[in-house]
């Protein structure tokens, strides 16, 4: 589908682009954001006779995105959330949450569209969230999120995620590193050990199908030298008669 862009719209274009959309990303996006308009010949036309009035309001919400930044990239925005000792969370922080604890810690209304996360929270501490305040301002902000007002003041006091009772980020990440290397190590002994096993599993093999053959020879030899005595009593016994 064309649609030609009433703002600009990362990795699509600037105001007034006519660009090529799949159908469903412009139905359930584009349109119902009034971010564009399908590229009709009546739209078009409709663009170009108010270009100058919709770049004028453009420009306008731009200044005050950008008179916004600095309160937003100030405030302290905390959640209090569930999570386990070593500060995995038990449930998720969406979008809309991120969107809500905004407004609520600076008056700035902000929709669940406008947060940018790259990747899933999981986990407490001060998280950097990109919020678009226009197409092109955008903020970073820090998420204080933690599983208690105390523990989100000493987060925001000493700028460390706090972490199994207390402990600091940098300190739960050394002693997994410890620990990574004692596991490290108990993998080498094990397959030391794994390996002597089987060296002797192998020897004990190797002397059982030896001890086999040497048996299998025996008999053999001994159902030959039987034989050979049965051959030697039917000779002497046909030379008597």
């Amino acid at each position: 589908m064309n649609v030609i862009l009433l703002e600009r719209v990362d990795h699509l274009g600037q105001m007034g682009d006519v660009v090529k959309v799949k159908a469903g990303y412009a139905r359930n996006y584009l349109l119902p954001q009034n971010k564009a308009l399908r590229a009709t010949k009546d739209n078009v036309a409709y663009f170009e006779a108010q270009k100058a009035a919709l770049e004028k309001q453009n420009a306008e919400r731009r200044k005050d995105a950008e008179k916004d930044t600095k309160k937003l990239a100030d405030a302290n925005v905390v959640l209090i959330r569930y999570a386990s000792e070593s500060g995995h969370l038990y449930g998720s922080v969406t979008s809309r949450d991120i969107a809500d604890s905004i407004a609520a810690a600076t008056g700035h209304a902000v929709t669940r569209q406008q947060v940018l996360l790259n990747d899933a929270i999981k986990a407490i501490g001060l998280i950097p969230v990109t919020i678009a305040l226009h197409p092109e301002v955008k903020v970073q902000i820090t998420l204080n999120i933690a599983r208690s007002q105390e523990e989100a003041d000493i987060q925001a006091k000493t700028g460390r995620a706090l972490i199994a009772g207390g402990a600091a980020e940098e300190d739960i990440a050394e002693q997994s590193t410890e620990d990574d290397g004692a596991k490290a190590a108990m993998l080498e002994d094990s397959a030391l050990e794994a390996e002597k096993t089987r060296a002797e599993e192998e020897k004990a093999e190797a002397a059982e199908a030896e001890e086999k053959a040497a048996a299998r020879a025996a008999k053999k030899a001994a159902k030959e030298e039987a034989q050979a005595a049965e051959s030697d009593a039917e000779a002497e016994s046909e030379a008597a008669a």
